[in-house]
């Protein structure tokens, strides 16, 4: 997982080191050059429909979508909009982190009950033991502490599970907060942001001596595109902040329940020695 993180933050900070490089090209050339191919593409084509008119078209949308998003990363700061990046970035990184290892840990409990109870009827504790050795998941690994200590009485077990399950609940909410923290920090990142490009355009207000329209409405947007951008990526680590803890709660939930049968099967087995 560790190798997983860092191989998504650094081809993550390729990708902002490769936007951020894209300021030595002029913006206007660039858009006008790539309008000016479209146009040529679109002079040069034939009036007649072919099949591959649709993907030309698709292509030449996705580069003036390219251009644009290029475009509002440069008029916003690269100093901003790069740190507002770089929190969606590594944001990102703990989500898919956090997805891949929650969806490793879910497993079939009603399965694993099974096992387990069959287990202990044929070979006992170390049969069960071995049962949940072999599987994966935080419910097993409860189990097999609980039936470590099967011999020290029910009271004991219970115990055990209790906290140990304390123990992988932890595991499973690890990096939630530093997700939560993204989410909070990138609005204020665009919002210092926006605050700075208002300073900014009113020092140019104050240099010519006049308010003119032009000067405020620019100073105004390039402002404002940090707080959008900030606020974008708040949104998207959000959905990803809610499914992770939904999908804690519902993993807890089988935990909790599949302890309480745990207990249950090892009172029903002393009973019946």
């Amino acid at each position: 997982m560790k190798k997983l993180f860092a191989l998504i933050a650094v081809f993550g900070m390729l990708m902002m080191g490769a936007s951020v490089f894209a300021q030595d090209v002029p913006v206007t050339d660039s858009v006008a050059d790539d309008t000016a191919m479209v146009a040529q593409e679109e002079a040069a084509a034939p009036t007649e429909e072919t099949a591959a008119a649709p993907e030309e078209e698709e292509k030449s949308g996705l580069s003036v979508m390219h251009t644009n998003l290029k475009t509002k990363f440069i008029e916003g700061g690269a100093g901003f909009m790069g740190a507002v990046l770089m929190t969606l970035i590594f944001g990102l990184a703990l989500a898919f982190e956090r997805v891949i290892y929650l969806n490793l840990a879910t497993t079939n409990t009603e399965k694993l009950l099974i096992e387990v109870e069959n287990a202990l009827d044929e070979g006992g504790v170390e049969a069960a033991k071995e049962v949940c050795r072999n599987a994966r998941g935080p419910v097993a690994s409860i189990f097999y502490q609980g039936l470590d200590r099967a011999d020290q009485g029910i009271d004991v077990v219970e115990k055990s599970v209790v906290s140990y399950g304390s123990v992988q609940m932890g595991l499973l909410e690890k990096n939630l907060s530093w997700i939560s923290l993204f989410i909070s920090v990138a609005p204020m990142l665009g919002f210092m942001g926006t605050v700075i490009g208002m300073i900014q355009a009113f020092d140019k207000i104050q240099e010519q001596g006049d308010v003119s329209p032009t000067v405020v409405a620019g100073g105004i947007k390039i402002a404002l595109i940090t707080t959008v951008t900030g606020l974008i990526v708040a949104i998207i680590l959000q959905f990803f902040y809610n499914y992770l803890i939904s999908k804690v709660d519902g993993i807890v939930n089988k935990m909790e329940d599949a302890s309480i049968s745990l207990v249950d099967m090892l009172v029903k087995h002393n009973l019946k020695k």
